[in-house]
């Protein structure tokens, strides 16, 4: 038993000692950690490709009117960020279908996202890269 306590005390001192060491590894590792435990559902340019082309998946573009009007993804819906909390019922009738929402960089959909699961939305996921992404990758666009 005597070994098992000399081993503990050991521990605790040198968690002591360098209380600042190890306050600076938990802080870098939870640095490194947010942005995947925080970003919710995202998903992919080819994985968001091959929902909409299976047909079970709503498009939800989260840009203002202008933007929108300047280049989206075809069949896509526009609800502003700003005025979707009070046009979510608007959407209601595809609760049963995935929703990727899309917004310029992939930022903004993600409080999109969190309207939408407060709605009562199932399958809510972000484009990774937004619009820009996509349009980096030389994907189609309707205007």
């Amino acid at each position: 038993m005597a070994p098992f306590l000399h081993f503990y005390f050991f521990i605790v001192k040198f968690f002591l000692d360098n209380l600042w060491l190890v306050a600076l590894a938990v802080l870098s590792g939870g640095a490194l950690l947010w942005p995947s435990l925080n970003r919710g559902a995202r998903v992919s340019l080819l994985q968001a490709t091959q929902m909409i082309n299976q047909g079970k998946t709503v498009v939800l573009d989260v840009r203002d009117a202008a933007a929108y009007a300047a280049g989206h993804l075809n069949d896509s819906r526009n609800i502003p960020l700003s005025e979707l909390p009070k046009r979510v019922g608007e959407l209601d009738k595809f609760k049963s279908k995935s929703v990727v929402v899309v917004c310029e960089s992939g930022t903004r959909s993600g409080r999109a996202l969190g309207l939408l699961k407060k709605a009562g939305f199932g399958n809510v996921f972000s484009l990774e890269g937004g619009i820009s992404a996509w349009q980096a990758q030389g994907l189609p666009l309707a205007k």
